[in-house]
């Protein structure tokens, strides 16, 4: 990003708990202020922003660790959350308040994303709260959410925010400058400063996870790549270097970091809905050869039963489903026009309307 970045009307900024926590695991609070300072400069520079903010489990934990005894690991998450997210939003709330910065408190869980209600109630509140000048603080309901219902980390929820929110541009912050092309820990590893959309950045990334939070690097370059497919430009960074907001988004400097480049043509606001809904997949419908390569090269191809060959699952129409190639990989996913019976009923057959639409189908 540089000096023209000061044109975006609206930004997602991701912190990691690797950035918001000391090394003993407790909260880093200079480093939060540090963060709030440059926000209230975005802030005060006319840029809207949502902010996803990890956390509120390490507040938690640092209040109670030693007073609980033999605990499972989901009860402890769901504790240590209920605790820590009232402590981690009372702090942005005085921090964001000493600049008269309203701020409001986003929980959501993978779930309430599923249908396409849910999904705009969530946005027409945040967008309210936009209009208003008050800084939506969103994080995941730990309390309610357990494994099979969890993102996988605050990375996912804030590409899904930045796709829901329209975003141009989506900043994730780590404890490291990027994407390396070798070990982070080794001298000659350089940072990969540009992304082109579509490359494959597999074979550089470390499988490892956070020392803090549920994620690492494979999901960072994972949503990076999928927001910027939606046309939102994606910046991984640093955000223990000083002053890093205000350098990418309100200067010209050369800031070391990986950036995602935006596709030309983003998505639609419905496409970018069932890209979300993608864990909620209640079916799937496998392809033969020919319709796989149509809907793989051309954007507006539809999927046709003529060219379905199995339906995997029980689904009602309008829900969502996966797209599968012959061979079983994942195509994208898609909203089907009818229920599982009928897909199945009219396998093969020619002529009928598309089971997905084009304009209800988002690919891979």
């Amino acid at each position: 990003m540089n000096c023209e970045s000061k044109k975006y009307r609206r930004i997602v900024v991701k912190i990691g708990s690797n950035v918001l926590t000391r090394e003993d695991g407790r909260p880093d609070t200079t480093r939060i202020s540090a963060l709030v300072d440059q926000l209230a400069r975005l802030h005060r520079a006319g840029t809207e922003f949502i902010l996803v903010s990890s956390g509120a489990v390490a507040s938690g934990r640092s209040l109670l660790e030693t007073r609980v005894g033999r605990i499972d690991t989901v009860s402890a998450r769901q504790l240590f959350s209920a605790v820590g997210q009232v402590k981690l939003l009372n702090r942005y709330y005085d921090l964001f308040n000493e600049y008269g910065i309203a701020c409001g408190q986003v929980l959501t869980t993978k779930e309430s994303l599923s249908t396409r209600r849910q999904y705009l109630n969530q946005r027409n509140c945040m967008e309210a709260m936009l209009a208003a000048g008050v800084v939506p603080i969103v994080n995941e309901n730990d309390t309610i959410s357990v494994t099979e219902l969890m993102f996988t980390d605050n990375d996912e929820l804030s590409g899904l925010v930045a796709a829901m929110m329209g975003a141009e541009a989506l900043v994730i912050l780590s404890n490291i400058d990027g994407i390396y092309d070798g070990s982070p820990s080794d001298p000659a590893s350089q940072v990969i400063r540009r992304v082109a959309p579509g490359r494959d950045l597999s074979q550089y990334i470390d499988t490892a996870r956070s020392s803090r939070g549920r994620g690492g690097m494979t999901t960072k370059s994972r949503i990076s790549s999928r927001a910027a497919g939606e046309g939102i430009e994606v910046v991984i960074a640093n955000g223990r270097r000083d002053n890093i907001l205000t350098d990418l988004i309100l200067t010209d400097r050369d800031v070391v970091c990986t950036r995602f480049e935006a596709a030309p043509r983003p998505a639609s606001g419905v496409k970018k809905w069932i890209a979300s809904s993608e864990g909620f997949a209640k079916g799937a419908l496998h392809l033969d050869a020919g319709a796989a390569a149509a809907v793989s090269q051309s954007k507006a191809a539809s999927i046709l039963a003529v060219g379905v060959t199995a339906v995997e699952g029980d689904f009602e129409r309008d829900d969502i489903v996966r797209i599968l190639s012959p061979e079983g990989a994942p195509l994208g996913v898609g909203r089907i026009s009818c229920d599982s019976a009928t897909a199945r009923r009219n396998l093969g057959r020619k002529g009928l309307k598309p089971l997905i639409h084009c304009d209800y189908l988002y690919l891979e």
